[in-house]
């Protein structure tokens, strides 16, 4: 097969939207809340790391990299006492389908059931290798209704990318906190925006901000010509490696998924509740193109 690693990233844009639902829609917090989860950050931190079971907040600062440790520490494993993880595994993905019905995306819909299936068979074939937030929700039972399968399988295949990205990250010597900087320094996300959900000041974020500048990557909040070749780098063999879940699947499948999968991603959008800026850096440009163009 000769596929280029833009597919990837275009793929990305199709399938995280529809897992995002689990972090913006209102039956996403409404559900957490029901658990008696306080505020946003323990609902988020206890749903996203549920697939590992109980496990101590530095897993889960390691396994999400760019988060703060204390807002971690201060979400887990305090949790676990309110409801377990399978409590939060449920509610994660009970909502996130019901945020999908909302928009108008339904079992019946032929689209659904050929971007399920054909997601499905990527996520499961997709390669484990050094990644464990994949490999714990791999481990997760795969629901028979469409509409949860395809939300499954666009869970499976955002952390089996996010796991890659953190890899090539790790070697190419940028930490987490790091990582966010370099990301807005890029234009991928507003800094404030960046600021606000990853716990900075003004004096941490200069802070990382001088590291990067040491390295010669950064001048003020500016890229250097290095601080964009890295920058592009990164992008590009996260990109490579995340091109491997679309192995399992020949040509005509491909198209097939991008055909099925596209509109429902154009949905999700158009219902309002995923802002247009996120911390995933989503190019919403060609949604309009149902295309794989292989």
């Amino acid at each position: 097969m000769d596929r280029q690693p833009t597919l990837a990233r275009r793929f990305f844009d199709r399938l995280e939207p529809v897992h995002a639902v689990t972090y913006f829609a209102p039956e996403a917090r409404a559900a957490l809340d029901a658990l008696g989860y306080k505020g946003f950050w323990m609902g988020y931190f206890a749903a996203r790391s549920a697939p590992f079971g109980v496990v101590a907040p530095e897993v889960v600062t390691a396994a999400f990299y760019n988060f703060a440790p204390h807002r971690v520490a201060k979400a887990l494993p305090a949790a676990w006492d309110v409801a377990p993880p399978a409590e939060a595994l449920a509610a994660r993905q009970e909502s996130a389908v019901a945020a999908l019905r909302r928009y108008g995306v339904d079992d019946d819909d032929d689209d659904v059931r050929t971007a399920a299936d054909l997601a499905a068979k990527a996520a499961a074939a997709a390669p484990l290798d050094g990644r464990p937030l994949f490999a714990a929700n791999a481990a997760l039972p795969w629901p028979d209704e469409p509409l949860a399968k395809l939300w499954h399988a666009t869970t499976l295949l955002r952390e089996q990318r996010g796991d890659g990205h953190i890899a090539v990250l790790v070697a190419e010597g940028v930490a987490g906190r790091e990582s966010n900087v370099l990301h807005a320094a890029a234009g991928r996300a507003p800094r404030e925006m960046i600021m606000r959900s990853r716990d900075y000041d003004d004096e941490q974020w200069q802070f990382y901000r001088d590291r990067l500048a040491a390295r010669g990557l950064l001048d003020g909040d500016e890229l250097t010509d290095a601080g964009r070749e890295l920058k592009q780098r990164i992008e590009d063999h996260t990109d490579r490696l995340a091109l491997g879940v679309l192995d399992a699947l020949d040509d005509a499948e491909v198209e097939a998924l991008f055909r099925a999968l596209t509109p429902i991603t154009r949905r999700v959008v158009a219902g309002g509740d995923l802002p247009a800026a996120t911390p995933m850096g989503l190019n919403r440009d060609d949604l309009n193109d149902d295309s794989a163009h292989l």
